[in-house]
């Protein structure tokens, strides 16, 4: 017998537009033969099933179930496809756990913990991981320009929870305009500001996952480089086809290996489970691996990163995606 998913897509953040391509490049991908798909769009007009007559179903919230034509349908397992809250957040995952229904994505816990960009690259620091230098700010109280200023300059100032760089600007020069724009810019999208410095070096990001026998694995590793014109790598960039990629990346075999090991650490220390996407600077001048962030939940959009460097391992989407289940169903 088929088992039944619940391909879980949407969200409460401007990151559902890039949900809703990722659930529709899965849908396409995943094995019909063993699998039976519902896509599940959750979003603040709330939760709802189409079926094949076009008609919205509600989701039964007490146990995650719909009534479909008469029959009740309970699912087996849950494929985690929300960039954003709640799903990259933590909250949905709670209440999958509440009510038991296994999903193929990081707990609650450390959702929660890596969605907060500061707590992440702390918990890292003190795991030993490379780091940069940051603030953080939080909207409820005054901003102080002098120490914002005494960062070493370019920064990024991001919001401090969320992903897609949405609301994310690179300042160059200790300008208090300029500083400032930015700030509002990223509380725009979040009541916490992180401001990071730059750190001169090649930007790498790297897809993480453990398989079904338990071992942590890294797949091959891309380098973002940015077109002419553009200075970072925000949401315009990723999506609106300004940069370039290269998978997998063309490095030394011991800046591939120094990555991979970081982020297999990063992945491990952080508690992470599923595929996570993780964010590194390499540091030209301490000839490391630097970790931004991780990303729980990585878009599986035909232009996503995870999804290229599935290729480039050799595998096909379906095999990753059925891995992908199975794992977690073994879990």
């Amino acid at each position: 017998m088929k088992k039944k998913i619940a391909l879980i897509t949407g969200g409460y953040s401007g990151e559902a537009v890039i949900s809703y391509q990722s659930a529709d490049n899965i849908l396409h991908h995943i094995d019909k033969s063993k699998y039976e798909i519902f896509k599940i769009d959750i979003s603040k007009k709330g939760w709802f099933y189409t079926n094949e007559k076009n008609e919205a179903i509600a989701i039964a919230r007490g146990d995650f179930s719909i009534e479909n034509q008469g029959e009740k349908i309970l699912f087996d397992i849950a494929l985690m496809c929300i960039h954003g809250s709640p799903g990259e957040d933590g909250k949905l995952l709670g209440y999958l756990d509440m009510i038991g229904l296994p999903y193929t994505s990081c707990n609650a816990a450390v959702s929660a913990l890596t969605f907060n960009k500061r707590h992440t690259v702390a918990v890292a620091g003190l795991s030993g991981i490379d780091v940069a230098k940051s603030i953080l700010l939080y909207n409820t109280d005054p901003i102080n320009i002098d120490e914002i200023k005494a960062l070493q300059f370019p920064v990024f100032v991001k919001p401090n929870n969320g992903g897609s760089s949405i609301g994310m600007s690179k300042v160059l020069e200790k300008n208090d305009q300029a500083i400032t724009t930015a700030i509002a810019k990223a509380f725009a999208e979040d009541n916490q500001v992180l401001i990071e410095e730059y750190i001169k070096g090649r930007e790498f990001t790297i897809g993480v996952l453990r398989n079904i026998d338990g071992e942590i694995i890294t797949l091959p590793m891309t380098e973002i480089i940015l077109k002419k014109g553009r200075d970072h790598f925000d949401f315009e960039a990723k999506y609106n086809g300004e940069t370039g990629e290269i998978t997998p990346a063309e490095v030394s075999r011991e800046i591939a290996k120094k990555v991979a090991l970081t982020a297999k650490k990063a992945y491990q220390v952080l508690g992470c489970s599923g595929v996570v996407r993780i964010d590194f600077i390499y540091n030209v001048a301490t000839d490391r691996p630097v970790m931004l962030e991780v990303n729980t939940v990585p878009g599986q959009t035909k232009e996503s990163l995870v999804p290229k460097q599935v290729l480039a391992n050799g595998w096909t989407l379906e095999e990753f995606y059925t891995q992908l289940i199975e794992t977690a169903l073994a879990q």
